[in-house]
């Protein structure tokens, strides 16, 4: 019987590539239109390996989370920047000024967080309200839940249908592929990857799902306690106090999430998982075995392993 590994790796698809995370390590791999891979590493360790505030449980959880997501941004602008120069050399465009490029990139996050706070936060206390659900903490709180839940799922089902969002989405499927074959200790070619599922237990989205499900077990105890001793709180200083709570319930999922991934066979440990893994069906797709070759080369990069079997690597920076 093989070994697992003991060592977790994770990681994010990006356009065209796969970043993958180790543990002292994050290597970048996007493919080019010539199909030779570029890979960007650099050295990392998170502030929570640190003994010390940021180790603590449930803090250690929300900095890990903002920690991911400025890796995240910075993977997806590196890789939005390589597929430009392809994008660039077929059809020539009028270069843009840095200040435009600023501009654009902090409108396209404005919207998108903007889209956020409407589907997720605003939208379903509004509904919630209009049915007079306010008065009724836990019905009000679990059918806001279940709004968000659902518009959560519509949104990634929509947009899956994008072409260049399914295919971000076939990467996330070789992400996952080649992390099951690392922890199965299986050889990282990728016709022995591919036979891997693409659904993961410790993946992001199991973690929104988890998110999701604590949030609304939080605000009604917390509702229910300002309704008690300072009455009904209005829908603008109740999306308040739940915006403050966020770092509290993000960082406690994170430590049901590290305790589900030690007891994955654990029957309540599958009941969490279960809709994370449901909803992975859309957020990963069957990726190509040149797909797959990108994930491996960013998960060997990561974790400092040869790179020799695979041809037409450049190296772009490494520290």
């Amino acid at each position: 019987m093989k070994n697992k590994k003991t060592i977790e790796i994770g990681g994010q698809a990006v356009i065209e590539g796969v970043m993958m995370r180790g543990p002292e390590h994050l290597s970048t791999a996007v493919r080019r239109k010539d199909k030779t891979i570029e890979v960007k590493k650099i050295k990392f360790i998170s502030k929570t390996k640190n003994k010390g505030f940021y180790s603590f449980p449930i803090i250690r959880g929300f900095v890990s989370l903002i920690e991911m997501m400025i890796i995240g941004i910075k993977t997806l602008n590196f890789s939005a920047q390589r597929a430009e120069l392809d994008w660039v050399e077929e059809k020539p465009q009028k270069e843009k000024s840095n200040n435009r490029k600023k501009f654009e990139e902090a409108m396209s996050y404005l919207i998108a967080f903007g889209l956020a706070f409407l589907l997720f936060a605003f939208l379903p206390y509004q509904i919630a309200s209009w049915l007079k659900l306010a008065k009724e903490n836990i019905y009000f709180n679990l059918f806001a839940g279940l709004l968000r839940i659902i518009f959560f799922v519509v949104y990634v089902w929509l947009i899956g249908k994008m072409k260049d969002v399914n295919r971000l989405f076939q990467y996330h499927g070789a992400e996952h592929k080649s992390v099951y074959a690392y922890e199965d200790n299986s050889e990282l070619l990728p016709e022995s990857v591919d036979k891997y599922t693409t659904l993961h237990p410790r993946c992001g989205t199991s973690f929104i799902f988890i998110v999701l499900l604590i949030a609304i077990a939080v605000f009604s105890v917390v509702d229910t306690v300002i309704a008690r001793y300072f009455g009904v709180p209005s829908l603008p200083i109740r999306l308040g106090y739940h915006f403050l709570l966020l770092p509290f319930i993000s960082g406690f999922s994170y430590e049901i999430l590290k305790l589900s991934s030690r007891n994955i066979r654990h029957p309540l440990v599958r009941l969490l998982t279960a809709p994370g893994l449901a909803l992975q069906r859309i957020t990963t797709q069957p990726p190509d075995h040149e797909q797959i070759e990108v994930a491996v080369v960013a998960l060997k990069s990561a974790l400092d392993l040869d790179l020799s079997a695979h041809k037409s690597i450049k190296v772009l920076d490494e520290v």
